[in-house]
């Protein structure tokens, strides 16, 4: 198995916009994606990853809030209780912050990385983080919970962003196209 280098995608960059799909059966690329993903997770000082940030279409997210790694496929919120207002930011819009109304506390229900259902019951920080990477496998991002006059004041740094992923995607299909010239 050849490995694939993933790298965090920016806001602009259209695999962030598409819904996940479903991972039928867990495999050791499933394994190594979540492995590399936490990885990731690490290195970028984040506390959550979810697979569209990374250029996958499979339904996987990494969640570390301090309470120890969750690696989870399939990831579904089933329960919802109370609400709560925390300001988020995201490995995919980096620099911009959005104060977001989520559940309080969740269940959710996925299967480990070794295909096992597990059961996660969550309150605060890890319910809004396991929330937050269950919209990205939507294509939903923290900025579509701006509010309009947030929208204007964050409006040239999405420009920017935007920018950057469109000259990233330009550069990664140049590299590929010369990779095979010799």
């Amino acid at each position: 198995m050849s490995e694939t280098v993933l790298k965090i995608r920016i806001y602009g960059d259209p695999a962030l916009r598409k819904k996940a799909k479903e991972v039928s059966k867990v495999t050791s690329e499933h394994r190594e994606i979540l492995s590399q993903m936490s990885r990731i997770m690490y290195e970028q000082s984040g506390i959550g990853l979810a697979s569209p940030q990374v250029g996958r279409t499979e339904a996987m997210i990494v969640v570390d809030v301090g309470q120890g790694l969750y690696k989870l496929i399939n990831p579904k919120v089933v329960k919802k209780q109370g609400i709560q207002a925390l300001e988020e930011g995201c490995l995919s819009v980096p620099g911009v912050c959005i104060k977001i109304k989520r559940a309080d506390k969740v269940l959710v229900t996925a299967l480990d990385d070794n295909g096992k259902k597990v059961s996660i019951e969550a309150e605060g920080l890890l319910a809004c983080c396991l929330q937050h990477e269950i919209d990205h496998l939507k294509g939903k991002l923290i900025v579509d919970y701006a509010s309009f006059i947030d929208k204007l004041k964050i409006k040239k740094k999405l420009a920017a962003l935007e920018k950057k992923a469109k000259n990233d995607i330009l550069s990664e299909a140049k590299n590929k196209s010369c990779q095979l010239q010799l």
